[in-house]
């Protein structure tokens, strides 16, 4: 069974390499920068060229969010695909419950109780009353007069507004990229393959149980995702646009967000995360996905793969890995 119906997914699921430490301090307000969200059919950017003896692999970097109204067709990804004899999809996690059907349907509803406060405990109860004002603010203008999101603990509190102030805003999370990958891959024949490290969680219940004690952390995720709606929809629409348009310099000077790494930091630094082996979950995921790379490389004339961006922008990324052990890798001119 997967562990998408537990509470832990939302948090540690397809988590980025990369954990940050976070702040209860709001970030520095950016620049303001133009909240235009581009649409119609665009490029995206170019493939990064992964290459050794005459063996290929492309390589497409991801983002989130990206500009809703967008179509994105990319000629060079279709060619690229249809070529290939395989293609990489991003690292993932793939949670594991060690149950039986019936087993299953008893989990359920502990899970969806996971998603509460205790006691049936408001967020005005749980947060200090500065963060619970700032809450106040932006509810009204993104979730309105909703009141079951009161009792939610603060974790999922938070998602659900960052995935409403992105609609709110012109921006989805994936843009449909993935799907349109998916497709692509089906037309052509070409079979994926998911990178995922797997993780099985013996005691899925116990699990559920540690997950509930850890909820004074959700705080930190929920005040770092406050910041980003603040503070960070302008740059997150123009990284956005930069990704659609295919301007990798933008890319590179525009500032990431590091909500998510804070969101992920703040669960898996609890104790019960540690106990259930999560805590190393960046550094497997990408140890999963280099080693399949290798394996596309070596036995492939071509691949196809899939990468969150910062991987291929940041200098300790999981092509600088590839480079180090002597592969080629080209940038898109």
């Amino acid at each position: 069974m997967r562990l998408r119906h537990l509470a832990v997914l939302l948090a540690l699921g397809s988590c980025s390499p990369v954990f940050a430490q976070s702040s209860a301090a709001p970030p520095p307000q950016v620049a303001e920068l133009p909240a235009v969200v581009v649409s119609g059919v665009q490029p995206g950017p170019g493939l990064w060229k992964v290459s050794r003896g005459g063996h290929v692999m492309w390589v497409l970097g991801t983002l989130s969010p990206l500009p809703r109204a967008m179509q994105w067709q990319s000629r060079e990804v279709e060619e690229a695909i249809a070529a290939s004899q395989q293609v990489l999809l991003e690292p993932s996690v793939q949670l594991k419950a060690d149950v039986g059907f019936l087993g299953k349907l008893f989990l359920l509803p502990s899970a969806y109780s996971a998603r509460k406060n205790d006691h049936g405990a408001t967020l005005q109860q749980v947060l200090p009353p500065p963060v619970y004002a700032r809450w106040q603010t932006l509810k009204q203008k993104y979730l309105g007069d909703d009141r079951g999101v009161e009792r939610w603990r603060p974790l999922f509190a938070s998602q659900e507004l960052y995935k409403k102030a992105l609609k709110a805003n012109g921006l989805s999370r994936s843009g449909g990229v993935r799907a349109n990958v998916d497709a692509l891959a089906k037309r052509h024949g070409v079979p994926e393959l998911a990178t995922n490290y797997h993780v099985l969680i013996e005691h899925p219940r116990a699990a559920i149980k540690a997950f509930r004690q850890a909820a004074p952390r959700d705080v930190t995720c929920f005040i770092r995702t406050l910041d980003s709606v603040e503070h960070e929809l302008p740059a997150m629409t123009a990284r956005a646009n930069a990704w659609a348009t295919g301007d990798l310099q933008a890319l590179r000077e525009l500032p990431d967000s590091d909500r998510r790494d804070a969101c992920v930091a703040a669960i898996a630094g609890a104790g019960f995360a540690q106990a259930l082996g999560l805590a190393d979950v960046p550094a497997q995921q990408r140890a999963t996905w280099l080693a399949a790379a290798r394996k596309a490389l070596a036995a492939n004339a071509q691949t196809f793969a899939l990468l969150p961006m910062d991987e291929l922008l940041k200098p300790d990324g999981y092509l600088a890995a590839l480079q180090a052990e002597g592969y080629q890798v080209d940038a898109p001119e």
